[in-house]
């Protein structure tokens, strides 16, 4: 028997196999991007004849490339829209990025390979945490000189454990089985001291918020110990530490009054051209333009809420795009959650990890640009094909062993 060429079942297998391969570990390199990039473009070119080997349920998808695709058409209408034309088309490297969506169902498919690539993610979220803690024994730690882990920011850093530990604490709350694992409960631990280490408040308000959510839920009773766990922490909570919690609803904070002053900005740049904006990349050109003349700083690359600067980069148009693509995948998390008997359901983790994680890094999002954050968001857009991957029926090496069978 010869062996068989690139269009034959078993070398269609390997070829998804390598797909999805590559596709999984652009995800898990976030921690560097130009691996990670690198990764992205050998999943596009080994996903071709990864999808040569079966149909494709294109009508479970509708509803998650729908608002992809106007996402993606609104883009291009800001480009064109934009003051400067030249210097926003840069922006359409977004697409770039956004493959990450569009391919996840494709290549992820099914509850297996969903599950390990989510275990991996927090695996890497808790050495990635357990690399910033140890920059603590290089003078990091300070305000002034935060940890960041691999990344080049610490709200990077933080954006991405604050993704990790939502998907963990999600499997924590339903699946008894995995409270079993030592390694979840040592992920959790150093995934939290490396938020709590981050002095990321953004992170810290969207991670209290979730929690309080997911107690809620699972365990309503449970909210009467956020009372004195709260205590128990200003109690043993260093000074600095403490100083920064405190100092998230101070407005005499210059940090707190710097953004609102660029949401003051922000509104009158969407007051100007509220249909598709002032054009992507061009906040930080005009910033000075818009500028409250009380604001502490006379340049800011960015509006540090995901919602005031893309609807004031790209319009109210763009602004209901996003919010339509972020709701999509949450709602059909939530109606297959309760569908499939809510906590007690076979995949009741994943759909309640989506759900948490997206609402936290939105949460998150109105205090920071996560969105334009490229590590970040590339975790975010996974999380968004979730719900569409266990949608999709897992391709099986038995169409390898169907292949031999049939052979004279």
């Amino acid at each position: 028997m010869e062996p068989p060429d690139a269009s034959t079942p078993a070398a269609e297998g390997r070829w998804q196999r390598w797909a999805r391969w590559m596709y999984s570990l652009h995800l898990l390199t976030v921690f560097g991007l130009g691996l990670s990039n690198a990764f992205l473009g050998l999943t596009y070119l080994t996903a071709p004849p990864a999808l040569r080997s079966g149909p494709i349920s294109w009508s479970r998808l509708r509803a998650l490339y729908l608002p992809l695709g106007l996402y993606v058409l609104l883009l291009g209408a800001s480009v064109i829209a934009s003051y400067e034309p030249r210097v926003s088309a840069g922006s359409l490297s977004e697409l770039i990025s956004l493959a990450t969506l569009a391919m996840g169902p494709l290549l992820v498919r099914g509850e297996r390979n969903t599950r390990r690539l989510v275990d991996a993610l927090v695996i890497v979220g808790a050495l990635i945490s357990f690399y910033g803690l140890g920059q603590l024994l290089y003078g990091y730690g300070g305000i002034d000189r935060r940890i960041r882990g691999p990344f080049s920011h610490w709200m990077t850093y933080a954006g991405v454990l604050l993704v990790c530990e939502l998907l963990l604490l999600a499997r924590l709350a339903v699946d008894r089985a995995s409270r079993r694992h030592a390694w979840r409960w040592l992920a959790l631990l150093l995934i939290n001291l490396g938020l709590l280490g981050s002095l990321t408040r953004g992170a810290w308000v969207a991670l209290a918020v979730m929690l309080a959510a997911l107690f809620a839920l699972r365990r309503p009773r449970y909210l009467t110990a956020f009372v004195p766990a709260a205590v128990l922490f200003v109690v043993l909570a260093p000074v600095p530490l403490l100083s920064r919690i405190l100092s998230i609803a101070d407005l005499r904070d210059t940090s707190n009054y710097d953004r609102l002053c660029m949401a003051d900005a922000g509104l009158r740049m969407i007051a100007e051209r509220p249909l598709f904006g002032i054009g992507p990349d061009m906040v930080q050109l005009r910033y000075a333009l818009y500028r409250n003349p009380t604001a502490p700083r006379y340049w800011v690359p960015h509006l540090h809420n995901v919602l005031l600067h893309l609807t004031a980069e790209r319009g109210l148009a763009s602004l209901a795009a996003y919010i339509w693509l972020m709701a999509a995948p949450i709602a059909l998390a939530i109606r297959r959650y309760r569908a499939e008997g809510g906590a007690a359901g076979p995949r009741a983790d994943l759909y309640l990890g989506t759900v948490l994680a997206l609402a936290g890094f939105n949460l998150a999002g109105l205090f920071e640009y996560n969105w334009g954050d490229t590590e970040v968001q590339r975790l975010a857009l996974f999380l968004l094909a979730i719900p569409f991957c266990l949608e999709m029926k897992e391709r099986r090496r038995s169409v390898e062993r169907r292949y031999i069978l049939h052979q004279p």
